[in-house]
């Protein structure tokens, strides 16, 4: 009896920290080589809707890109990459200020984790009570973690005022966040910090900057569809259509 006790045990304890089954908080896939998608869920209009981020395994330790939307979910990624990777998170960046995207950027801080956002995003940050980083960037900042590089990019309004891109020239990975929605989505979503008049340009200097990406990794909704820019760049068009003159 005690193996099986053992052997149920262990199982749910994995279930816990690699997230893989259907009502897992927490869900980690590879996405390729030392990059990988961790996605957490929340209730939005009365759905759960799940929340994409990214993580990098360099090094110099583990680079995060946004932090879990689900409160619960802040350590338990921690945990999750430690056991996985038997490495610890030194740096994260979010990529605009709404929670989806800050919500943990407080709690990593006092983690020792070095969190960053640009100057406007952490401006709307304070205009709107969220969490906030310690370090600002100023301006499109390149950075080395490791042996890798990535840049981070503002093409202009579009979701947000001060949605910003992650851009991986050498590996080709582009970082959309909320700004580019999924290939199968049937409208640009939550537009009411947006604007819907530069969203257009925004996305065709992502696409300017961002020259034929392998992945295209999206915040709410399937990341595999390497499509989703061209779409989303097709619904900003039509959006600025019908937008009253």
């Amino acid at each position: 009896m005690r193996p099986i006790i053992f052997t149920i045990a262990f199982t749910f304890s994995l279930t816990n920290i690699f997230g893989q089954t259907g009502n897992a908080k927490l869900k980690i896939s590879h996405l390729t080589g030392d990059f990988y998608i961790y996605t957490t869920y929340n209730n939005y209009q009365e759905s759960q809707v799940p929340a994409n981020g990214m993580y990098l395994i360099t090094n110099n330790g583990v680079v995060l890109f946004d932090t879990p939307w689900d409160t619960t979910q802040f350590q338990p990624l921690l945990d999750s990459i430690k056991s996985r990777h038997n490495k610890t998170v030194t740096m994260c960046f979010a990529t605009h200020w709404h929670s989806d995207k800050t919500a943990g950027l407080e709690y990593y801080r006092q983690q020792g984790i070095k969190t960053y956002t640009t100057t406007l995003t952490d401006e709307l940050s304070k205009k709107n009570n969220k969490k906030r980083a310690e370090f600002l960037m100023t301006k499109d900042t390149v950075f080395q973690a490791g042996q890798y590089s990535f840049e981070t990019y503002y093409p202009g309004q579009g979701h947000t005022e001060d949605n910003i891109i992650i851009w991986f020239n050498k590996e080709k990975i582009l970082y959309g966040g909320c700004l580019i929605k999924g290939a199968d989505d049937k409208n640009l979503g939550y537009l009411d910090d947006g604007n819907i008049t530069s969203y257009a340009a925004t996305l065709k200097r992502v696409q300017k900057k961002c020259r034929n990406p392998k992945f295209i990794i999206i915040a709410h909704n399937d990341w595999k569809n390497i499509n989703s820019l061209n779409h989303s760049l097709k619904m900003a068009k039509e959006l600025k259509k019908t937008k009253p003159q």
